[in-house]
């Protein structure tokens, strides 16, 4: 249980003072003051049913908290992903249960839907007593309806009519209600088309069931790994980042939460980008959660043939967002605009997303699925694309905004799709140019290592052949298998990495704006992703305890709920950025599997190992 924190009376709640709640469909971000205060559905890039996140006048709210709150603090379910905030008053505690419900018998497993397209707040006064504020603000307001059960709300901005009942009249909207010790309320908001509230059953006995259901779930995730309670965590985390029927998996759940206060790095991160996802699927098969993997192969696949080629990000049918607009009505996070809905990136090339697919397909493939005739097919295919993909500057994993480059990350990348394409034709006997593919990825990590190298910085860089600067992605080299973490040229990229990119205190930035020019000329946060691929590489350089002392320091940087959002101030360790980021807690679960492994001696892939052989 944390500890009790007073509750900021005005502004912007710190970002990680939230908590995340979902249902594989849409999901929403609960404040530590008992306000709702970001909330997309019935899907994860919907128009935002409510967003003071990004304008506290104009944004819209869900409030569930008493009058005269002080303190408060928040904590999950154990396993789940329900969340309670306790709100202490001077005369009171009350607690908020929240949780987007899940089908009876759920199993999260399985490419299917669960969530009910409905939300459940209980709020339940645990001492004394409190006037309890009930207010429903979406935003663009509502047209309020009264009906016996309770209120409909018509929604123009959004194309929804909510539900709102209440097990308590609620005689208006806002509205206020004295509660006493013992006393509780229930606030039920549905946005699907279900006939009834509750489909014959009573709200306690729903949320038993979305309990269940998520608990089923985490009991699969493996324990033998360092910090286990956080890996637990950051599972469901990414679960919640899932689309359920799909296999698509989103960056984030918000958008235009800054990387820097006040300034223009804003980007809306609730798309599936091919990069993320695959980074995604391959952390949660190493953890005992295999059969993400295959739905997300199955949607990457499906979504690149509808171009001929793989693009960057999709929304979560698998077809292009919608284009990048600024959305001049809000504000932003603390004065931070513009707040931006929709993502340009998808129309920059980066080759990456040749390796991030082959590798997935390679992972599963590697630990017993079957690939049919058309799925490597198109697999092969893939990979001639990347063939001579590599040859052509593009805008890197960083997605810079100015003319593209010839990334080194993205020529490994491509290394990356010509090796496993080549190791599963000649594992599994499939037609294709083995022997090519495996020479031409041997090609590129030569090119590589003495291409992309800088005698004057004694490390690899960003580009191959001309010069540029340091890049923390290539800490991502050795994980990837593409230079082992013990070459030499790798050990010395490490350093100049840990020494020239550091923001103190364990963190890194991800490049130097003024030596890596991207487009925005203006500072950002620390890139957590990429302390985590520094702890993996120091493991597999045999410095196990520095690693060790690393993890334990990133790990302290997590919020109370164990969350991590892109980026850390250096000054003061605030989070920045969109929250939760999916990448930083893949970081955290290939370091805590690494990390365990290399105490014991053993290698940190040994499921896949043989297939490398």
């Amino acid at each position: 249980m944390g500890e009790w924190s007073p509750v900021p009376q005005e502004g912007y709640l710190p970002i990680e003072d939230h908590g995340l709640i979902g249902d594989g469909r849409g999901c929403a971000l609960v404040g530590r003051d008992g306000a709702i205060s970001f909330m997309c559905v019935p899907r994860f890039d919907a128009p935002p049913l409510f967003c003071s996140l990004l304008d506290r006048h104009r944004g819209g709210s869900f409030l569930l908290a008493p009058e005269g709150l002080r303190l408060s603090r928040q904590h999950y379910a154990e396993n789940t992903g329900v969340l309670v905030t306790e709100l202490r008053t001077d005369t009171g505690v009350l607690d908020v249960t929240d949780a987007f419900l899940l089908e009876p018998g759920a199993h999260l497993e399985e490419d299917a839907p669960a969530g009910r397209g409905e939300l459940v707040r209980h709020a339940k006064v645990t001492q004394g007593t409190v006037d309890l504020t009930v207010s429903v603000r979406p935003r663009g307001g509502a047209e309020p309806e009264r009906h016996v059960a309770g209120w409909l709300l018509a929604c123009p901005q959004q194309s929804l009519t909510l539900g709102l009942t209440a097990s308590r009249p609620l005689p208006d909207n806002p509205c206020t209600l004295p509660l006493r010790e013992g006393e509780d309320l229930w606030v039920h908001l549905r946005w699907s088309q279900r006939q009834g509230p509750y489909s014959g059953q009573t709200v306690a006995s729903c949320i038993d069931d979305t309990l269940g259901a998520w608990r089923r779930w985490s009991a699969h995730v493996v324990d033998d790994t360092a910090r286990p309670e956080m890996v637990r965590r950051s599972a469901i985390t990414l679960k919640l980042l899932d689309h359920f029927e799909n296999g698509a998996i989103v960056a984030a759940p918000t958008s235009s939460l800054p990387e820097c206060i006040g300034g223009d790095r804003n980007w809306d991160y609730r798309y599936a980008w091919i990069r993320d996802a695959a980074y995604t699927v391959f952390a949660l098969r190493r953890i005992g959660l295999p059969d993400e993997a295959g739905g997300f192969l199955h949607w990457a696949l499906t979504a690149a043939w509808r171009d001929g080629r793989p693009l960057v990000l999709y929304d979560v049918d698998g077809r292009p967002p919608p284009a990048e607009v600024i959305d001049t009505e809000l504000e932003g996070y603390r004065g931070s605009a513009p707040v931006r809905w929709g993502n340009a990136a998808v129309e920059q090339i980066q080759h990456d997303v040749y390796g991030e697919i082959l590798d997935c397909a390679f992972q599963w493939a590697a630990t017993g699925r079957t690939l049919s005739t058309d799925l490597w097919h198109r697999l092969s295919r893939l990979a001639e694309q990347a063939r001579t993909a590599w040859k052509t500057p593009d805008h890197g994993i960083w997605e810079v905004r100015t003319h593209g480059r010839p990334f080194t990350y993205s020529t490994a990348m491509c290394q990356v799709a010509l090796d496993r394409a080549a190791r599963l034709a000649t594992r599994l006997n499939l037609p294709g140019d083995a022997t090519t593919w495996a020479a031409e990825a041997r090609h590129l990590t030569e090119r590589i290592i003495h291409d992309a190298w800088d005698e004057r910085l004694n490390s690899l860089t960003e580009h191959l052949g001309a010069a540029g600067g340091l890049d923390a992605s290539l800490l991502a080299l050795p994980l990837r298998r593409v230079v082992p973490a013990d070459h030499p040229r790798m050990i010395a990229t490490t350093r100049a990495i840990t020494e020239r990119l550091d923001a103190g205190d364990g963190l890194l930035f991800r490049y130097l704006p003024q030596h890596s020019p991207d487009g925005l000329d203006e500072p950002e946060g620390a890139f957590l992703l990429c302390s985590f691929w520094l702890v993996d590489n120091l493991a597999g350089q045999g410095h196990v305890d520095e690693a060790s002392e690393l993890f334990e320091t990133l790990c302290s940087y997590a919020s109370p709920l164990g969350l991590f959002a892109e980026q850390i101030d250096p000054s003061d360790h605030t989070f920045l950025g969109n929250f939760p980021q999916a990448l930083s807690h893949v970081g955290l679960l290939s370091s805590a599997v690494v990390l365990a492994r290399a105490q014991r001696g053993l290698r940190p892939e040994l499921s896949t190992h043989a297939w490398f052989q």
